[in-house]
């Protein structure tokens, strides 16, 4: 087996693992919403990176439905966090929903 040949590429596989650490942290320990906004905010970083061209570890699929999927899951987080604790908001977003 020949040595340095070929190297695996991480690329921002390790920001988004600390990233992604220190949201459920922050979720566990100060508050839900900040934490599910951090965590949210870090899968759209990463799909903003997949979308660049840095993938690494992060490329499983194709880079459309990488994206797609990273970044529908990230806004779906954040937009949780936000309407967590927010009462008039929730009633606003159902009331558009509604018709």
């Amino acid at each position: 087996m020949s040595q340095g040949t070929e190297r695996e590429s991480w690329g921002p596989y390790p920001l988004i693992l600390v990233g992604a650490v220190v949201g459920v942290l922050v979720t566990y320990f100060v508050d839900p919403r900040w934490g599910g906004f951090a965590v949210g905010a870090v899968i759209m970083v990463a799909a903003a990176l997949r979308f660049a061209g840095y993938g690494g570890h992060l490329s499983i699929r194709s880079r459309r439905t990488d994206v797609i999927t990273l970044s529908v899951f990230g806004f779906v987080l954040v937009l949780t966090s936000l309407l967590l604790y927010n009462n008039e908001l929730k009633a606003l977003i159902l009331s558009l929903l509604a018709g």
